[in-house]
């Protein structure tokens, strides 16, 4: 399962190609981008959501399959308010550098990689609307 305890996630700025991915120097611990961790299965209904409406930037999964992961823009972590979400910073200048292509976050793995999404990140506005949707829709599929 993703880290959402603890209030920093431990990730660097990958080398993936393009000038959509933030970067950092390495050393000035700056955010990379903040991910929001979601349960798999509401996590699993927004994804479809923000794809058909064309605003989903790259997801993450854990390896157990319990959480997903939405990366996105630094300095959401501050205001971020979603019952039944966590979101939390992730950091440049980290030890541990993933290759190009690697999940940023240890023992994860992307459900939609970077390199098959236009955006570097997801929108938090969109992102919290398709989460309140897939919120009502398995609500509704619960209760019947």
């Amino acid at each position: 399962m993703l880290d959402t305890d603890s209030s920093r996630t431990t990730a660097a700025a990958p080398g993936w190609p393009t000038g959509n991915w933030p970067t950092g120097t390495g050393t000035d611990h700056a955010p990379a981008w903040d991910l929001v961790t979601v349960p798999a299965r509401q996590g699993l209904e927004a994804a479809d959501i923000l794809r058909l409406r064309d605003g989903v930037g790259p997801v993450l999964y854990d390896g157990s399959g319990a959480t997903l992961g939405f990366l996105v823009p630094p300095g959401t972590a501050d205001v971020w308010d979603v019952p039944g979400s966590a979101c939390a910073p992730t950091w440049v200048g980290a030890t541990r550098r993933p290759c190009p292509g690697e999940p940023p976050v240890a023992g994860a793995r992307w459900l939609v990689p970077p390199e098959r999404t236009h955006l570097r990140a997801t929108e938090p506005a969109r992102l919290r609307a398709a989460l309140g949707e897939a919120r009502r829709l398995l609500q509704a599929a619960d209760g019947l």
